[in-house]
């Protein structure tokens, strides 16, 4: 159904409640930049380094994959590439956008970077064209001033209180990423790969250089996909089989 076939059916939807549920997206995960700015700080970065990798890089998971393998002492360079694969998804959620929203192409290499998972629901759950547009730009702007500013502030904060170890603080990027990640985990199958990425990057943590259990845990989506290709397959089978059985 497009957008014109949903309008048509009275689902337009008011831009002030557009708005509204933009902004309430937009500042609840905005305040996580604060977390991303400690847990930054006390990975050992600087605070031109962290406000840095917010302004550019402006993709929660990707930041904390990148800070927290190097917290951990892991290669640069290894650090890198864990954060890059997790942001490839960006670039299949901006197909999907390009068709939807629209945009002039002078608009679009600007747009790209506010194209994320937040910005992605929010544009996705409209019935149409305009409430799309005002949704994503809302959350976009909203969700950009917030991250960036908290993340200076929890910097800041972080060099205020010194070892951010000694107050837990180190906790506090994986504790908000779990938070983003689980209400994602809707599918059984979707929740086996995360077990199996668990336990993968746990597992090899003892064996493997700091950073590369986190590319090696990568290797639990397509191992759960082929799992559940094949239990597919079976029940498929079992199915067309059962008929002449019966008879």
């Amino acid at each position: 159904m497009t957008f014109a076939d949903r309008a048509a059916g009275g689902t337009d939807k008011p831009d002030a409640a557009v708005v509204r549920d933009a902004l309430g997206v937009g500042v609840a995960v905005g305040l996580s930049g604060f977390a991303f700015g400690v847990t930054s700080a006390g990975s050992g970065l600087g605070l031109p380094q962290t406000c840095v990798l917010s302004l550019m890089v402006f993709t929660g998971a990707s930041q904390f994959a990148l800070v927290g393998a190097l917290a951990a002492g892991g290669n640069p360079f290894t650090a890198a590439a864990g954060a890059f694969f997790l942001g490839v998804r960006n670039a299949f959620y901006g197909l999907r956008l390009s068709q939807l929203l629209a945009l002039p192409r002078a608009v679009r290499p600007f747009a790209a970077q506010w194209v994320i998972d937040e910005t992605t629901a929010v544009t996705l759950a409209q019935p149409t064209r305009r409430a799309a547009r005002i949704g994503f730009t809302v959350t976009g702007l909203t969700l950009y001033l917030l991250w960036n500013l908290t993340t200076l502030l929890g910097a800041l904060g972080a060099k205020a209180v010194g070892d951010t170890d000694a107050w837990g603080l180190d906790a506090a990027g994986p504790a908000v990423f779990l938070a983003l990640l689980a209400p994602m985990l809707k599918t059984p199958t979707e929740r086996a790969v995360a077990g199996l990425a668990v336990l993968l990057g746990l597992g090899l943590l003892p064996v493997l250089p700091a950073g590369a259990p986190v590319l090696v845990a990568a290797l639990a989506a397509p191992a759960a996909v082929f799992a559940e290709g094949r239990r597919a397959g079976r029940a498929h089978q079992d199915a067309a089989e059962r008929p002449q059985e019966d008879r």
